[in-house]
């Protein structure tokens, strides 16, 4: 049955910026932080950092009543809950997704531009500057992959390789699953030169890192290292239009040892592409952010992937985020 919409419906989405755009300052300010280690006032807090007085209370303010801060007698603290989420030290922290979804706002702002112009957003670093902002990206890959990461590997059981190329790998996270799955393989990380150090001190701290190798490239330019019998692709081909998908198929066949695999993780749509509801969302995230990139249903997965050379495409798993996988010999 269609919903049926009200004007008070149509209003409550059209307002939802406000709130994340009152948490995602907080994250990218770091307020949560030092009001872990003691309560503060809003002058005291925005003398630690430079900021304005006036507009820290209102920020501050807006925050406790989300009831993200707690606020007594003109000073404020985090709830012990919120401070495992939002401070920096805290092991559990999802600062740097919440960080990177700030910069995505900013994309997203200028939606109806960008959907006149067909161009994607033109914005500049964060104030926390363009180093950081890549930083937050790479673990913001983080805190979405490694809480489930076990269990997506766990669906594609029986799982049988020597070598593994993970391209794209940002901070290692499936790497790291994928050897601890089969004891007895290697590996080859694949990324952009300022994202090797980062995956590398993720493997490494699992104990890994004499199973892997490291190796700088851009899978858009460079030819893919070879001798692998199984290329992870892992929600990357989301960030490519289907010309590009097809050039990194042919790419990873290129790169593969013998009778390899290809296993894609991304986000699979049905015919309509209005559903799932995320997948067309993300559309729109990857229309902003990108140049062409999209999300694709599995019959265009399909075809492109046998244009590239690879057969037995199958849709191994699909739900409604982007842990689907399809898999091709």
């Amino acid at each position: 049955m269609a919903k049926k919409w009200t004007a008070q419906d149509v209003l409550d989405i059209a307002r939802s910026f406000q709130p994340a755009c009152v948490l995602t300052a907080g994250a990218v300010l770091d307020v949560f932080t030092p009001l872990r280690k003691k309560s503060m006032s809003a002058q005291a807090l925005a003398r630690a950092f430079g900021a304005d007085p006036r507009a820290m209370a209102v920020l501050l303010d807006a925050l406790a009543s989300m009831e993200l801060l707690i606020k007594r007698e003109n000073e404020y603290t985090v709830p012990a809950d919120v401070a495992k989420l939002l401070t920096e030290e805290s092991p559990d922290n999802i600062l740097p997704m919440v960080r990177h979804l700030s910069n995505c706002l900013r994309r997203w702002s200028m939606l109806s531009k960008v959907v006149q112009k067909g161009r994607c957003a033109e914005t500049g670093p964060s104030v926390r500057g363009a180093e950081a902002d890549e930083a937050d990206f790479i673990g913001a890959m983080q805190n979405v992959s490694k809480p489930f990461a076990a269990e997506v590997v766990g669906r594609l059981q029986p799982l049988e390789f020597r070598h593994v190329l993970d391209v794209g790998a940002g901070p290692g996270t499936w790497t790291i699953v994928l050897l601890q799955a089969v004891p007895e393989a290697r590996a080859t990380l694949f990324d952009l030169p300022p994202v090797i150090p980062i995956a590398k001190g993720q493997i490494i701290e699992a104990g890994l890192g004499e199973r892997t190798r490291f190796v700088e490239g851009d899978y858009h330019a460079d030819d893919l290292p070879e001798g692998a019998d199984l290329v992870w692709l892992g929600a990357i081909c989301h960030q490519n239009s289907r010309e590009q998908n097809r050039a990194l198929f042919a790419k990873a066949h290129q790169a593969l040892d013998g009778d390899g695999t290809v296993i894609i993780r991304d986000i699979i749509m049905d015919p309509s592409r209005t559903r799932p509801r995320m997948g067309a969302l993300f559309a729109v995230n990857m229309l902003v952010a990108t140049k062409a990139g999209g999300t694709y249903t599995f019959e265009e997965y399909r075809e492109d992937l046998d244009q590239a050379g690879f057969h037995k495409v199958v849709l191994v798993h699909q739900e409604e985020s982007m842990n689907c996988l399809i898999r091709a010999k």
